[in-house]
C-alpha cells in the first residue's frame, strides 16, 4: 500500500474507503461471480489441484506467502495445492495467464499492489482488466519497505540522506526492481517531497538488486523489509527508516517514514488472493473463509510477524475498497509525475 493521507483522516484505509466497494462489486468480478452462484452452491470444490499463481521468482516476499497458503490450503481443501511462479512485466504476465483461466476456483492469483492497482496506470496495454477480471478474495498481508543505504553513504538518518543528495545532485543512484513497484514510487515519491534528485538503477524483479546494493555499486533502496533486515543486522546496508505507519515488531529500532520529518508518507506493499470473474461466490466466500482461519492461527501470525508481514485478511468487498481507492488515488499522482511503460 502506498498512500499519502489527507489531512482531515487518519482513519484506516478500509473504513474510509468501503463506501467505495459498491462501485466496484457491481461493475467487477463479484457481480458476475454471483451468477450462477447459487445453483453451484451444493458442488463439492475444490476436485482437483488448486493451483496459486504468481508472477515473481521464487523465494520473493509473495512466493513466500504464497507457500504458507498453499501448505494451510492443501490441508483445508483436502486437494493437493501448488504455488506456480511465472515473471514477466511486473506480474502482468501472471495476472493475464489466470484472468484467461477457467473461473472455477482451481486457478488463483496472489498478487500485489503494483499488478492490481498501479500498472492500468502505467501500461499503455495489459494483458487483463484488474476490475472487470478478477473477483477478489481477500487482502492477505502487507509489508512495510525498509529506507536502507550502503555503509559508504555518510547518512545515519533520512535527514541525513537527503542533505548528502542535495550537496551531490545526481551522485546516488537507487535500487527498484521494477516500474511501479512500491519499492520504485516510494523512492519517487521521496525525491518529489524532499527535492532531490537520486537516479533510478531498475533490476528484473526479486532480490536481483540485492548483490549490488552489498557491494556500493548502487547506493539506496526502498526494500522489502523481509529480505533487507538480515542484512542491515550483519551490517551490510545500514537501515535509515521504515514505510508503514507504525514500527515493525521484529525491528522497532528502525524509525518509521513518519517519526522522520515526512508525516504523510506511508509505502508498504500488500499481496492478496483473486480469482477469474466469474468464479462462483460460494467459492469465493469458501476461499475468504479458509484464509481468515489461517490467519487466526498464532504458528501463522508468528512466521508472518518474523518476515516482517502483517495479517489482513479482510472480505471481499473491503478488499475491493481498497483496489478501488488506491487505483483512483495512484492513477492521479502517476499523471502528475508522467510515468509510463511503453
Amino acid at each position: 500500500m502506498i498512500r499519502v493521507p489527507t489531512s482531515c483522516s487518519n482513519a484506516p484505509l478500509v473504513a474510509r474507503t468501503t463506501n467505495l466497494a459498491a462501485t466496484l462489486l457491481l461493475t467487477g468480478g463479484l457481480a458476475l461471480a454471483s451468477a450462477g452462484g447459487d445453483a453451484l452452491a451444493q458442488t463439492a470444490y475444490p476436485t482437483r489441484t488448486v493451483k496459486i499463481i504468481v508472477g515473481f521468482p521464487a523465494g520473493t516476499t509473495p512466493d513466500t506467502l504464497a507457500r504458507l497458503l498453499a501448505d494451510r490450503f492443501e490441508r483445508t481443501l483436502g486437494q493437493p495445492v501448488i504455488v506456480e511462479d511465472i515473471v514477466g512485466a511486473a506480474g502482468n504476465t501472471a495476472a493475464g495467464r489466470v484472468a484467461k483461466a477457467e473461473p472455477d476456483g482451481h486457478t488463483l492469483l496472489l498478487a500485489g499492489n503494483a499488478t492490481l492497482v498501479v500498472n492500468q496506470s502505467l501500461y499503455e496495454r495489459l494483458p487483463f482488466d484488474p476490475r472487470k477480471d478478477f473477483v477478489p478474495v481477500s487482502q492477505v498481508a502487507i509489508t512495510p519497505n525498509v529506507l536502507v543505504v550502503h555503509p559508504s553513504v555518510p547518512a545515519k538518518s533520512v535527514q541525513d540522506l537527503i542533505l548528502h543528495a542535495r550537496a551531490k545532485p545526481e551522485e546516488l543512484t537507487y535500487a527498484h526492481v521494477g516500474i511501479g513497484t512500491s519499492q520504485h514510487l516510494a523512492a519517487e515519491l521521496l525525491k518529489q517531497v524532499a527535492g532531490i534528485n537520486i537516479r533510478a538503477v531498475g533490476y528484473r524483479g526479486g532480490n536481483t538488486s540485492l548483490p549490488d546494493l552489498i557491494s556500493g555499486r548502487v547506493h539506496v533502496c526502498f526494500c522489502n523489509i523481509a529480505t533487507t533486515l538480515p542484512l542491515v543486522r550483519e551490517g551490510k546496508l545500514r537501515a535509515l527508516a521504515i514505510t508503514s505507519a507504525e514500527p515493525s515488531r521484529v525491528a522497532p529500532d528502525i524509525p518509521t517514514m513518519q517519526a522522520s520529518d515526512f508525516p504523510n508518507f506511508l509505502a508498504d506493499s500488500w499481496f492478496g488472493l483473486v480469482a477469474p470473474s466469474a468464479t462462483p461466490l460460494p467459492i469465493v466466500t469458501r476461499l475468504h473463509e479458509e484464509i481468515a482461519k489461517l490467519l487466526a492461527e498464532p504458528a501463522l501470525l508468528d512466521t508472518l510477524g518474523e518476515l516482517g508481514m502483517v495479517a489482513v485478511g479482510n472480505s471481499p468487498k473491503e478488499f475491493a475498497a481498497v483496489v478501488d481507492y488506491e487505483s483512483s488515488y495512484w492513477d492521479g499522482m502517476i499523471k502528475k509525475t508522467g510515468l509510463s511503460v511503453q
